[in-house]
């Protein structure tokens, strides 16, 4: 059934949709869909989301409710960097989802994954089969995948305790003039935009280290590695100490003339413990093409991907 909702604004608002998205949990993008497809009433009326709405004026609005997303296998092809019965480690693409929401419930990871092993680790639910982390859409790089429950559990520990490890490299905007660094800054919601994150004072403790591999005029190559796990974390840390990831349309204005579609950000090792066997395990997975595309337009003339030894502490 879908949601209808009443309230009454406060005060006066120089748009509608500034207004229905700060006056409840919606996005500013979500309430200007809601009210372009006519489900949203002020005063009772039609409207648009550039109307003005002043103290006193009633607002009313349906959320349709969300449909349910079924995981359906597809045979997508899939970089596997390594396997065995208990877990499998893929290097993501850019521009794959990891797995299935509203507006992309098909060509994910998840759903490449089903077709690929079947049977995966059941603790992240239907549409998560395997799936212990994630990374962004639009950020390429290494994930480790749980075939069985016993897996997932250790390694999710393992992510959760901070003993698996996560490194990145990344095109930063700007010269960061420092060698090496640490953004050590609290994240959570956006104040204002709940699809955002933010450096916000009540939010999780986030701590990202950074070193800089290269550096070109207008951008600096940086190896990351993530203490924490939060959302979005490098690009809103890099983007809070003003530099933020080349490309990323979400913390910057996200224009660049490297060619690149989405933002310069790749995992390109992942070190962990075996869940079953014990092992101390380390993957690394090279630059992909286009950001090796991008650095050769900056001017760099090494050989690719960038020496990985270099990143290592």
């Amino acid at each position: 059934m879908d949601n209808e909702e009443l309230f009454i604004a406060e005060k006066e608002y120089r748009r509608l949709d500034l207004c229905l998205s700060e006056m409840t949990d919606l996005s500013r993008s979500r309430a200007q869909s809601l009210i372009e497809e006519g489900l949203v009433r002020l005063n009772g009326r039609p409207c648009r989301r550039s109307d003005g709405v002043r103290a006193g004026d009633t607002i009313r609005y349906t959320v349709p409710e969300a449909k349910p997303v079924e995981l359906v296998p597809e045979d997508i092809p899939l970089n596997i960097v390594y396997e065995d019965q208990d877990i499998c480690v893929v290097n993501k693409p850019r521009g794959m989802v990891v797995h299935p929401a509203v507006g992309n419930e098909s060509g994910t990871l998840a759903n490449t994954l089903l077709f690929h092993f079947g049977d995966l680790s059941s603790i992240g639910g239907e549409i998560r089969p395997g799936i212990v982390h994630r990374i962004d859409k639009m950020t390429s790089g290494l994930l480790v995948v749980a075939k069985n429950d016993l897996s997932h559990e250790r390694l999710a520990k393992q992510f959760a305790d901070h003993s698996a490890h996560r490194s990145y490299i990344a095109l930063v905007a700007g010269n960061i003039k420092e060698e090496e660094g640490t953004v050590d800054a609290p994240i959570g919601r956006h104040p204002a935009d709940r699809k955002r994150m933010a450096v916000v004072p009540n939010g999780r403790r986030a701590v990202t280290h950074y070193r800089v591999l290269h550096r070109f005029s207008s951008v600096t190559v940086l190896a990351l590695e993530l203490e924490t796990g939060r959302t979005h974390q490098i690009r809103v840390h890099m983007a809070y100490i003003h530099h933020p990831v080349v490309g990323d349309t979400v913390y910057s204005n996200g224009k660049n003339s490297l060619g690149m579609e989405g933002q310069a950000l790749h995992g390109w090792r992942l070190q962990l413990v075996h869940p079953i066997t014990g092992a101390h395990m380390s993957f690394t997975a090279p630059l992909p093409e286009d950001m090796r595309h991008a650095l050769k337009r900056l001017g760099y003339t090494g050989d690719f991907p960038l020496p990985m030894e270099e990143t290592e502490k």
